[in-house]
């Protein structure tokens, strides 16, 4: 056992304890889960084609971690019942994309609807105080209890272009960090997803591109240029953003050399940037890359009043855009 302070070991014992209450409580000892009549694996399973449509078999194994027969079982049901589909991936037709049925969408709908009912009606017998502690506690618990650095393969790829369940993906990303950190609630996630969704129908033009991280399929970091909506000769950097369990590796230079790379390439003469005050880490790699606070006012542009905050970084190289 690991090493633990004076009385660790009965308070280990507590948190087994509280545990195991959790887990009766949820419903993972049998019967009915989530108020369906399936096994938690395959409602996690539902939830995570939900989230991230096209995601392959051998994603959905390392989301869920579980082993290729399992999940190979949970599929076939699942595919049996009408829930989800399979679709040979165009360009390696091994590969199997899992979509959810417009039955399965209904029955993932009525998940949710249960589960945010669950938690909503255990936060109501809290006082509202206590509800970013439970957040907070249990946000610490889950990643400690995640595998070491080291026991599990970091994510290596970074690659351009779309791919299914971006927008999503990149959404969730963005309401997931900016509701913890800035309290950003639903007019932000619409700006974030209603700009995604123009720029991904404009992502055929030479002067747009955008770059995920993969990990086991699933999206855990972005940054793209949008080389139409400033003008001509500038470059707009967007939706730049990585997973907590990616700071401090080195993904954001990589993914910020990938972009301004191709700023150059194109013979951008300005990369912008938005962001607001209080991100200092960002702020500290824009400035690394050449970019310098231009310009700095109040706003409510993502639904809460911050300190916002305009970067630029000239390419004194570029050969001027007609």
């Amino acid at each position: 056992m690991a090493s633990l302070p004076p009385n660790g070991l009965a308070l280990v014992e507590d948190i087994r304890a509280q545990s195991r209450k959790l887990v009766r409580a949820l419903g993972f000892m049998g019967g009915a889960f989530a108020g369906t009549e399936l096994p938690p694996s395959s409602v996690h399973a539902l939830i995570e084609i939900d989230a991230q449509p096209g995601i392959s078999a051998a994603a959905l194994c390392d989301l869920l971690r579980l082993d290729k027969s399992s999940v190979s079982r949970l599929l076939r049901k699942l595919v049996a019942m009408g829930d989800v589909s399979e679709m040979p991936d165009s360009a390696d037709a091994r590969i199997k994309r899992l979509t959810l049925t417009e039955k399965g969408r209904r029955r993932v709908a009525l998940i949710h609807d249960y589960a945010r009912s669950q938690v909503a009606g255990a936060l109501e017998r809290l006082d509202p105080q206590d509800h970013r502690a439970v957040l907070d506690g249990l946000t610490l618990y889950a990643e400690a209890l995640a595998p070491a650095p080291g026991k599990t393969a970091a994510p290596s790829e970074i690659l351009p272009g779309y791919r299914p369940g971006l927008i999503a993906g990149i959404t969730r990303m963005h309401i997931d960090y900016y509701t913890r950190t800035a309290g950003f609630g639903r007019a932000f996630e619409a700006v974030v997803a209603g700009g995604l969704a123009d720029f991904c129908a404009r992502l055929d033009h030479p002067d747009n591109e955008i770059w995920t991280v993969l990990c086991g399929g699933r999206i855990v970091g972005s940054i793209a240029i949008d080389g139409q909506d400033l003008g001509p000769g500038m470059a707009h950097l967007r939706w730049f953003i990585l997973d907590d369990s990616l700071r401090g590796l080195g993904f954001g230079r990589r993914l910020m050399a990938q972009a301004l790379a191709f700023v150059d390439s194109r013979r951008f003469e300005e990369t912008h940037l938005w962001t607001f005050d209080g991100l200092h880490a960002a702020r500290h790699l824009y400035e690394a890359h050449g970019f310098r606070l231009t310009e700095q006012r109040p706003g409510a542009q993502w639904g809460s009043e911050v300190l916002e905050q305009r970067f630029v970084r000239r390419n004194a190289r570029a050969v001027p855009h007609a």
